[in-house]
C-alpha cells in the first residue's frame, strides 16, 4: 500500500478574504482560499489549489503582466514570490505591516505596497536568479491614515493613491524638478479606489458614501516656451510631471438604497467601472459619463472585492461573509461560473462508486456534490433545516442519502436532482450517523435521543424495524461491505460500546465490544472480517467479527497530540484537552487505516500486520490564523487582558463599520454569518479514502482536502539488466517483437516508453500481446490505461487495450479482486466519465438529426 500521498485541491472554499484577480490573459480566475490561493480556469471549466502555504490568511495578491511572477501577501505583511506557471515558491519576503493593497508597474520592473500609512515601492525581480530579489527603491509618505488602493498610470511614471484620510495623492516614480506629489481632496468619505484613464490624462475617485469625482489637469495654464524645451530633450517630461493643477471636472453619486460603496475595479480600455455595494449589489457604469450598464443584485450581503478580466467582458465578484465567487459576463448577462462553499463547518462526506463525485454536508444545512476531477460544486440540495451529521451514496451512484438533526433523512436523485425520498421517525428525534447497505436499498440512522437505530427501506420509504440496545447517542454507523446472506451493522456509541447486529433478523450477531472509553466511529474492513473502532482517549481498537476479540490497538493519543490555543496557559505538551480520533477508515485493500480527529493532524497506520505502524502524519495546515496549530506561542502576542486574537485588537475600523452596519440596534447576538468564522480550530471532522484508492478527502476547518498520490511513475529497478535500455526497447520495436519491448518498457518504468510500445501495437495484434503478458506488470498496465484514457484522444485503441487485457487474465483478477480493487476503480471512473461525455454528444447529435430530417420533410411537402 502507497502512502505518499501529497495535497491534490481544496474543495468546500472558494474565497476566504483579499482581493480576487484575473490572470493578464483574462481565462483564469484567482482566489484566496485562506493560506492557499485557488485557480480557476474558466475556459476548461475546471479549479486548481496550489500547494503552497503562507503564515496566514492571504490578504492582497498581485500578478505581473508577463504571467510570470505572483505575489501573495498574508495578513500580517509576509509574502510569497511565485513562478506562476509552475506553482513553485520562488523567496519569501516580510513588508513588516499589513498590506492592503499591492500592483506591479504596467512594464513589470517596480511593485508599490502599503504599509500602513506609507508606501513603499521595490524593484520587480528579475529573470537572473538572486539571493535577494526584492530592492527596495524609495518609500513614500504624506497620507494621515492607512493606504487603501495603489493604481500606475500607463507609462509607469507615476502612480496613485487614495487613504482613510479622505485624500487622494499622486507620485512619480523618480523625481522632476517642477512636480511635487500633488494631492486631491474634496471627498467627505473614505476614499475607496482611484484609477488612471487609458491616456493617463484623467483620474476617477471614489469614495465610500458613493461620490465619484473626475479630474484633468489645467494643461493650458502651463508656460509654452518650458514645453517647448522639453520637446528638444532625448526624454521628454511626462505632463503630468511639470507642475501643473487639476480640478475636478465632474461629480457623480451612486444611490444604491443607502449602500455605502466597498470596492471598485476599472478596465481602462473600454471605460468600464465596476462598483460593489454592502448590500450585495454590483453596478457597472461607462465612463466618463457614469452612465449606468447594468444594476444586478448577487447576493444579500456586502462584495468585498471585484475584478474585470483583460477584455473587459467579464466581471468577477467575491463576497467574504457566505464565501461566494462569481463570473459574470456582461454582455450576454449570463454567468459563467457562482460557486459557493460550505460557510459553517463541515461534517459528513461520501464518495461515489466510481470515485468522480464528493458528496459533503455541514452545519449551513446544505448537501454539495463536488466533481474530484474539475473540484466545481455543481449542484447544492437546501430541503434539510438543521446541520446534515451524515452523507452516504447508494451503490449505483443514482442517489445520494442525508441524514440531519432536523429529524429527517432525505434521499436525493443524481439525475433529475430533486428530493425524492423522505423518511422520518414516529416522534421527533435527532440523527447523527447513517449508514447505507451495499445493494442500496436498507437505510439505517442513529440518534442523539432516545438512542435507536431506525431502519428504512429505500424503495417504498416505509419504516421497516428499531434496533434499540444502547444506552446513549448513536455515534456512527457502517454496514458490512461483504455480500452474504447476513447483513451486519456495526453501531459505535458513547455508552463504551460497539454492537454488531444481524439486520435480517433483528438481533444482535455477537456479544457487544466493550471499551474503556466512548466509542466515537467505527468502520468495517473491506473484506467485512475486521472492525476498527476510535474511541475518546484517542485509542484505535482492531476487532475480530467472527469471535468478537481484540486482535490489535494502536495507541494515537501522542500521534495527534500538538496545536496550543492563544488563550492556553500550558504548552502544548501539557494541555490537558483531549486529543482523539472522531473518523476511521480503511483503505480499499484493507492493509492501512485512515484516522483523524481533534488535532492538525491525520495519521495512515499498518494494521495488516501484528506491529501497527504509523506510516505518516499528515499536518492538514500551517495556516496561523486558525487555533491550535502552533505548539509554541509568541510572547508579543500577549497582554496583560489576555492575547490580542481573543480581544481582537487587530480589528480594522473600516471592517469594523461594515459589521456594525448590517447589524441591528440593540442587538448582543452576531447576526452576520461569518462571525463564527473567528478563531477557528483546526480540526477534521470526516476522512475517507477514494474507493479507486488513489486519493483520500479529509473534512476540515478550512474546507474539503483532497490528498492524492503522485501520477508520475518512479524508477523501479526490477528484473533489469544492462541490455534493457530506451535505445534497445526501440530497436526491439523496429523488429516488430512488440510483447518484448512491451515488457522492457514495464521493467525500466519510464512513462513514455511505455506509452511509445503500447501506442506501436496494430489493433489486430493487441489480443495476442495482451495474452503473452504476465501478471507481474499487470497491475501497472492496468494504472496506466486508466490514465491513458482521460488524457488520450485514442479512445477506441485503448478501450481495446483494456478488453483484451481483462479477457485475457480475467481469473486471475477475480482470484485477487481485493489486490486489484484501486486499479480497476480507477479504469472504471476513465470509462464512465467517457461514457457521459459520449451519451451527451450521441443525444445532441440525434435531436439535431432529426430536427434536419423533420426539416426536410417540411419542406418537400412544400414543393409538392
Amino acid at each position: 500500500m502507497k502512502f505518499s500521498y501529497e495535497f491534490s485541491h481544496l474543495c468546500g472554499t472558494v474565497y476566504t478574504q483579499g482581493n480576487i484577480l484575473f490572470t493578464p490573459d483574462g481565462n483564469s480566475l484567482l482566489s484566496p482560499v485562506g493560506n492557499r490561493i485557488t485557480m480557476f480556469d474558466l475556459i476548461n471549466n475546471s479549479s486548481r489549489t496550489f500547494a503552497f502555504e503562507s503564515r496566514k490568511n492571504v490578504y492582497a495578491m498581485a500578478v505581473s503582466h508577463d504571467s510570470r511572477l505572483l505575489i501573495a501577501v498574508d495578513e500580517d505583511g509576509h509574502s510569497l514570490l511565485v513562478n506562476l506557471k509552475k506553482a513553485i515558491v520562488l523567496y519569501r519576503f516580510n513588508f513588516k505591516a499589513p498590506v492592503r493593497a499591492l500592483r506591479f508597474s504596467p512594464d513589470d520592473r517596480y511593485i508599490a505596497a502599503t504599509s500602513g500609512n506609507k508606501i513603499q515601492v521595490w524593484k520587480a525581480p528579475g529573470l537572473k536568479r538572486e539571493f535577494a530579489p526584492f530592492v527596495h527603491h524609495r518609500t513614500y509618505s504624506g497620507h494621515h491614515g492607512d493606504v487603501l488602493s495603489i493604481e500606475w498610470s500607463p507609462d509607469s511614471k507615476f502612480f496613485i493613491t487614495s487613504a482613510k484620510d479622505l485624500s487622494v495623492r499622486l507620485w512619480s516614480l523618480n523625481p522632476y524638478p517642477k512636480f511635487t506629489p500633488y494631492t486631491f481632496v474634496g471627498h467627505r468619505d473614505v476614499v475607496v479606489a482611484a484609477f488612471f484613464s487609458e491616456d493617463g490624462q484623467t483620474i476617477y475617485t471614489i469614495s465610500r458614501d458613493g461620490g465619484a469625482y473626475l479630474w484633468q489637469h489645467n494643461y493650458e495654464d502651463l508656460d509654452h516656451e518650458d514645453s517647448d524645451s522639453d520637446e528638444e530633450d532625448e526624454e521628454p517630461v511626462p505632463i503630468i510631471a511639470r507642475g501643473v493643477k487639476w480640478s475636478t471636472r465632474r461629480k457623480h453619486v451612486f444611490k444604491m438604497e443607502f449602500a455605502k460603496v466597498d470596492c471598485a475595479a476599472f478596465h481602462a480600455a473600454s471605460n468600464l467601472l465596476t462598483v460593489g455595494f454592502g448590500n450585495g449589489t454590483f453596478g457597472l457604469y461607462s465612463l466618463p459619463d457614469f452612465q449606468d450598464i447594468h444594476t444586478l443584485s448577487v447576493t444579500q450581503h456586502r462584495l468585498s472585492s471585484v475584478a474585470i478580466n483583460s477584455s473587459g467582458e467579464w466581471l468577477a465578484l467575491a463576497s467574504q461573509t457566505l464565501g461566494q465567487l462569481l463570473v459574470w459576463e456582461w454582455k450576454s448577462e449570463t454567468y459563467v461560473i457562482k460557486q459557493q462553499g460550505h460557510y459553517f463547518d463541515l461534517n459528513a462526506l461520501a464518495y461515489s462508486p466510481d470515485g468522480r463525485l464528493l458528496a459533503t454536508g455541514a452545519d449551513d444545512a446544505k448537501l454539495k456534490l463536488w466533481d474530484t476531477t474539475s473540484g466545481f460544486c455543481y449542484v447544492t440540495f437546501n430541503e434539510h433545516e438543521a446541520p446534515i451529521t451524515g452523507v452516504a451514496f447508494t451503490s449505483n451512484g443514482q442517489a445520494v442519502v442525508s441524514c440531519s438533526l432536523d429529524g429527517t433523512v432525505r434521499a436525493f436523485d443524481l439525475n433529475r436532482y430533486k428530493n425524492f425520498r423522505v423518511l422520518t421517525t414516529p416522534n421527533p428525534v435527532q440523527f447523527l450517523s447513517l449508514a447505507l447497505d451495499t445493494s442500496g436499498q436498507i437505510v439505517c440512522a442513529g440518534t442523539l435521543d432516545p438512542f435507536h437505530i431506525y431502519v428504512w427501506s429505500l424503495q417504498t420509504g416505509r419504516l421497516t424495524d428499531v434496533l434499540s440496545g444502547h444506552t446513549a447517542p448513536v455515534t456512527s454507523l457502517a454496514f458490512s461491505p461483504s455480500t452474504t446472506e447476513e447483513l451486519l451493522l456495526a453501531s459505535a456509541s458513547w455508552d463504551h460500546t460497539v454492537r454488531v447486529w444481524n439486520v435480517y433478523q433483528n438481533k444482535p450477531y455477537i456479544e457487544p465490544l466493550a471499551h474503556s472509553s466512548d466509542v466515537l466511529a467505527v468502520a468495517f474492513r473491506p473484506d467485512g472480517k475486521q472492525v476498527c473502532s476510535a474511541t475518546l482517549n484517542g485509542q484505535l481498537n482492531l476487532w475480530n467479527i467472527a469471535d468478537g476479540e481484540m486482535v490489535g490497538q494502536i495507541d494515537g493519543q501522542k500521534d495527534v497530540a500538538g496545536g496550543r490555543h492563544s488563550a492556553d496557559a500550558v504548552s502544548a505538551k501539557n494541555n490537558t484537552r483531549s486529543k482523539h480520533f472522531t473518523s476511521v477508515c480503511y483503505s480499499a485493500d484493507g492493509t492501512c487505516v485512515l484516522a483523524g480527529g481533534l488535532s492538525k493532524y491525520i495519521c495512515i497506520y499498518e494494521v495488516a500486520s501484528r506491529q501497527h505502524m504509523l506510516l505518516k502524519k499528515f499536518q492538514l495546515t500551517h495556516n496561523r490564523s486558525l487555533e491550535g496549530v502552533l505548539d509554541k506561542l509568541h510572547s508579543g502576542d500577549m497582554t496583560e487582558a489576555g492575547s490580542k486574537r481573543e480581544l481582537n485588537l487587530d480589528v480594522d475600523p473600516i471592517d469594523a463599520e461594515v459589521v456594525q452596519d448590517n447589524a441591528l440596534v440593540g442587538a448582543k447576538r452576531a447576526v452576520d454569518p461569518g462571525a463564527r468564522k473567528k478563531n477557528l480550530e483546526i480540526f477534521s471532522k470526516a476522512v475517507l479514502f477514494s474507493p479507486t484508492g488513489r486519493a483520500w478527502a479529509a473534512a476540515t476547518t478550512e474546507g474539503l482536502l483532497i490528498y492524492s498520490l503522485d501520477e508520475t511513475l518512479t524508477f523501479d529497478p526490477f528484473d533489469l539488466d544492462e541490455d534493457i535500455t530506451p535505445e534497445t526497447i526501440q530497436a526491439t520495436l523496429a523488429r516488430h517483437e512488440f510483447t518484448k519491448a512491451l515488457l522492457m518498457s514495464l521493467h525500466l518504468n519510464e512513462e513514455n516508453l511505455i506509452r511509445l510500445c503500447l501506442e506501436s501495437v496494430p489493433k489486430d495484434s493487441i489480443i495476442l500481446v495482451a495474452e503473452s503478458l504476465t501478471d507481474t506488470y499487470l497491475k501497472r498496465l492496468l494504472t496506466l490505461l486508466g490514465k491513458y484514457l482521460s488524457e488520450s484522444p485514442h479512445l477506441e485503441y485503448y478501450l481495446t487495450w483494456s478488453l483484451a487485457l481483462l479477457n485475457a487474465h480475467g481469473p486471475m483478477l477475480q482470484a485477487h479482486s481485493v489486490e486489484f480493487l484501486s486499479t480497476l476503480r480507477a479504469l472504471q471512473k476513465s470509462i464512465v466519465i467517457h461514457f457521459n461525455e459520449l451519451s451527451r454528444v450521441c443525444n445532441d447529435n440525434q435531436y439535431t438529426l432529426d430536427y434536419l430530417r423533420n426539416l426536410q420533410q417540411l419542406k418537400s411537402t412544400q414543393t409538392m
